[in-house]
């Protein structure tokens, strides 16, 4: 296997040749930001976060999509990266509600987390704000797009499974948003609520309905499980709050695992003391069904008479 050397923050670094100047860095200890960046769904180099000074080069590059080469001189933390970082935030936040002190991904958001590690407390922009409403339509998956950062990951890891591609993006410019079809309610969507967009979002555009004000990020433990429902081994996390199940998260996907609903809400009623009543669609309105319903006991009875 090829390899190649270069130096960053004054270290010399070897990895295999094809190694993003991000995953050197990563490899070697240092801190890179990323929003967009996501190993299952690589080279996609949307929200600029990560870049990092090259000795030589024009611009300051987004690390995660610039290969490592022979000789380079990568600074990750200069004066230059550390004032684009800031920029780059502010204009985030110039369009964010900066509501952390209800928001339910208060202590697990990246936008959280890197506003307090480059001291941005505030947005020297100004101009029009997104003004979208709240959608709590699908009994499952709560959207607020006000919070989005349009980092596409939700995007890509629903096109990932075959016959879904429920959201993409829509509109262009400042009116840029992910969207269903049509810019349709997730409800009256082709969703199937398996909570993949969920398990990827780094900020509080997407969240669980049914964890919905139950306890604060840094009350709750979770445990990984594997479905058992079918042969996939599609990964979840048991969440408790002061030792009790309080509900069922997806793991970020990977591997092509689909996810479905049906597991998730098979380890809800397993697990769970007070699972919420199963919702199905149904003439394009969600009802709420019997759990022999929902876990498709039902079908199953019939096909062995």
């Amino acid at each position: 296997m090829s390899t190649v050397t270069l130096t960053i923050n004054g270290q010399e670094v070897t990895v295999p040749a094809g190694t993003t100047v991000l995953d050197a860095a990563l490899g070697a200890g240092f801190f890179i930001p990323t929003f967009c960046h996501d190993p299952a769904y690589p080279g996609y180099g949307g929200c600029r976060i990560c870049v990092v000074e090259i000795k030589g080069a024009r611009n300051l590059p987004a690390s995660c999509v610039t290969a490592a080469a022979p000789g380079m001189v990568v600074e990750t933390d200069s004066p230059a990266v550390m004032e684009a970082r800031k920029t780059i935030l502010e204009l985030m936040l110039a369009n964010h509600p900066v509501d952390c002190m209800t928001c339910e991904k208060s202590g697990d958001c990246r936008l959280q987390d890197y506003a307090f590690r480059y001291e941005v407390k505030s947005s020297n922009f100004g101009g029009a704000k997104k003004e979208y409403d709240f959608d709590d339509s699908n009994p499952y998956i709560s959207r607020d797009m006000n919070k989005c950062i349009l980092c596409g990951k939700c995007v890509r890891t629903c096109q990932d499974v075959e016959d879904r591609g429920v959201i993409s993006f829509a509109y262009r410019g400042f009116k840029t948003k992910v969207s269903t079809a049509m810019d349709s309610s997730l409800a009256a969507s082709a969703c199937v609520s398996c909570s993949r967009c969920v398990s990827v979002c780094p900020v509080g555009a997407l969240g669980y309905n049914s964890l919905t004000g139950k306890a604060r990020v840094w009350e709750l433990d979770k445990e990984q499980l594997t479905c058992t429902w079918c042969d996939a081994g599609c990964l979840f996390d048991l969440v408790r709050k002061d030792g009790k199940v309080i509900g069922v998260a997806a793991k970020a996907p990977g591997e092509g695992r689909p996810l479905c609903l049906k597991g998730r809400l098979g380890l809800e009623l397993r697990y769970n003391d007070e699972p919420l009543k199963p919702m199905m669609k149904k003439d394009d309105e969600f009802v709420e069904v019997s759990w022999t319903e929902a876990l498709g006991l039902d079908e199953i009875m019939e096909k062995l008479k």
